[in-house]
């Protein structure tokens, strides 16, 4: 059976027939004898609440349908209600919750008063529904509480104290030496001039040496040198030492490389061009001891450095100078070489004197050649002295020929004089460019001379070692807090990713 539609008017129905004519309370006696189970009821209420209904009871739910021509108990109504509860909820769960409007009571009951049922037992059972839950979320609250107070305790308050109690009754007291120096150069003004004599004084021109001293200083050289002379795996080896602090006698060369550099702190400010050592022991003197020696190493490997640099300018100029000698020799032989197999001591002025010849019987060949056009010229000219002066102009064009033929054109044993010519520049360049890298090789030779002479470095200590009187370290407070820190944040960061981790899966 199929029920109309919202808006469209239903037939009237037999229950409904029956009931016209009857008071709201008959029509709930009557209901209420046709023994309905407290499923059917559930299911009537939720169908008028999905018509728009609002009962005051479920039985005033199953009247108010049947007044409405629904069926409330039809199958495919049951259906439909299962589908729409699920969207009623997932749009209650996006939307915020309305406020429930008290339902109107029932008129008062002029016929059967017993019969009606008063709506304060729904009122009293919602109350103490919502009082269950109240207490169901209180007591999920302190559950809550205690279980974060666990947490805390476990992971922050626990460690923190584990390594207060570390820092204040176990850890070894650690005395601190200080010492500052720094590493100068020869103060000696420089004659070559320029930038090298404004700065070869100050910090600046000592940057390099004191980083190589400070990683010198903390390599494991240094370590050697110290343990082979101060026995440091020895001192840190006893059993006054913390079980963190202390090395195990068969420990390795890495482990004692660690503590080492764990126990030792370098500083360089550029600024200042100023190294700062600070140098922990267990005891004040061998703190002390410990610095002096570490000042005696770097003083022994800025003097090494020292000459290491001088050899190698030295050398490197000298080297220089020798080779532009060597190549200067080898141009000058080489122009004589060229003189020699040629005969031309100076192309330029063999070049000069074959151009003023050329010029000298050039000018004898225009000379005949008007004494020809004049010879020429009469009605009836000497053959004879034509002839002469034909030939006399022969023989200057050839001798011309050959001369210029001479400069550019070598005959079978002798090259041309261009090629001579060419060859004779190109030694002399040659031989003036190795003169002067001669040159510049010997002034280079005497300015690494001089620079020699101020590389010569030197320490020079601005704060002496000397035995303190109190530890330095442990910090107990500041380590117990920078520990708690650490360890709350942690927490904290684990936290937040649980709660995301948690929120993601259940959505």
């Amino acid at each position: 059976m199929r029920f109309p539609t919202a808006g469209t008017p239903a037939a009237p129905q037999p229950a409904q027939r029956q009931t016209e004519g009857m008071s709201i309370e008959e029509e709930l006696a009557a209901i209420r004898a046709e023994g309905l189970t407290g499923r059917q009821l559930r299911m009537a209420r939720r169908t008028a609440q999905k018509h728009g209904l609002q009962p005051a009871s479920d039985f005033d739910a199953v009247r108010l349908l049947r007044r409405q021509g629904i069926d409330p108990f039809e199958r495919s109504s049951m259906l439909e209600l299962v589908v729409n509860e699920g969207e009623r909820r997932a749009d209650t769960q996006r939307l915020p919750a309305t406020v429930r409007q008290p339902s109107v009571p029932a008129p008062a009951a002029q016929t059967a008063p017993a019969m009606v049922q008063p709506p304060s037992l729904d009122e009293a059972a919602r109350a103490q529904e919502i009082l269950r839950m109240q207490r169901d979320i209180a007591r999920r609250r302190r559950k809550r509480l205690l279980l974060l107070a666990a947490r805390l305790m476990a992971f922050v308050m626990l460690p923190t104290m584990l390594v207060g109690y570390y820092y204040y009754g176990v850890a070894t007291p650690m005395y601190a030496t200080t010492t500052e120096f720094q590493i100068q150069k020869s103060e000696a003004s420089s004659p070559a001039g320029g930038l090298a004599g404004l700065f070869g004084g100050t910090t600046f021109a000592t940057v390099q040496d004191s980083i190589a001293v400070q990683s010198f200083l903390e390599s494991r050289e240094a370590m050697l040198l110290l343990d082979e002379e101060l026995d440091l795996r020895g001192h840190f080896s006893t059993e006054d030492i913390d079980p963190l602090n202390r090395l195990a006698p068969d420990a390795s060369s890495e482990d004692l490389y660690e503590l080492y550099r764990r126990n030792l702190t370098l500083g360089y400010d550029p600024t200042e061009g100023m190294i700062r050592m600070e140098v922990l022991a267990p005891d004040p003197a061998l703190s002390q001891a410990f610095s002096s020696a570490l000042l005696r190493y770097a003083e022994e490997r800025v003097d090494q450095m020292t000459q290491r640099v001088r050899g190698d300018q030295m050398a490197g100029a000298r080297e220089s100078y020798d080779s532009a000698e060597a190549a200067l020799a080898a141009a000058q032989m080489r122009v004589v070489s060229l003189q020699e197999q040629s005969g031309i001591l100076s192309s330029e002025a063999e070049v000069g004197a074959l151009f003023n010849q050329i010029s000298t019987f050039e000018i004898q060949l225009q000379n005949e050649r008007l004494r020809l056009a004049e010879l020429q010229a009469v009605d009836r000219p000497n053959a004879t002295r034509v002839e002469v002066a034909e030939r006399n102009i022969a023989r200057l064009e050839a001798l011309i020929s050959e001369l210029r033929d001479s400069m550019t054109v070598g005959q079978a044993s002798e090259a041309s004089l261009a090629r001579i010519s060419s060859e004779l520049v190109v030694a002399q360049a040659d031989l003036q460019t190795r003169q002067l890298m001669l040159s510049q090789a010997l002034q280079q030779l005497e300015t690494a001379r001089i620079e020699a002479d101020r590389q010569s470095l030197y320490l020079t200590i601005s704060v002496n070692p000397v035995a303190p009187d109190e530890a330095a370290y442990p910090r107990k407070l500041e380590n117990t807090l920078l520990a708690f820190l650490i360890f709350s944040g942690i927490y904290l960061m684990l936290s937040m990713t649980a709660s995301i981790l948690r929120e993601q899966v259940s959505a």
